[in-house]
């Protein structure tokens, strides 16, 4: 037996990770829109199970999850991503922190020239 199948928390837990996984996976592009009413019930019902949960930061994960429920069953229904957009972001970010306190604005606005 592992150490995990040991502790009830961490197995709960683990339960958890693995169905949100699940869930995540399972939407998106190509879903009819069946998919996608039974992927956002599923969402509500997984939600309350991480609610109840004996880990706070599984629980608080839930809560925030439910604060931004519309956004979450956007993203799971929705056949489009930001994928490209938050990339760009990441990228701009790194180059932003390899010029920060070097040379400063004029050396970050020839990065970004060359970058595009």
């Amino acid at each position: 037996m592992s150490r995990i199948e040991q502790d009830d928390t961490a197995r709960a837990v683990t339960g958890l990770a693995r169905r949100f996984t699940a869930l995540v996976r399972a939407a998106g592009k190509g879903k009819t829109v069946a998919d996608d009413q039974n992927a956002a019930a599923d969402l509500v019902v997984r939600i309350t199970k991480a609610r109840t949960c004996d880990a706070p930061a599984i629980a608080m994960f839930a809560s925030g999850l439910d604060a931004d429920l519309a956004a979450v069953r956007a993203s799971l229904t929705e056949p489009w991503s930001s994928g490209q957009a938050e990339g760009q972001v990441n990228r701009l970010t790194l180059v932003k922190r390899q010029c920060y306190g070097r040379s400063g604005l004029e050396l970050l606005k020839r990065r970004m020239v060359l970058a595009a």
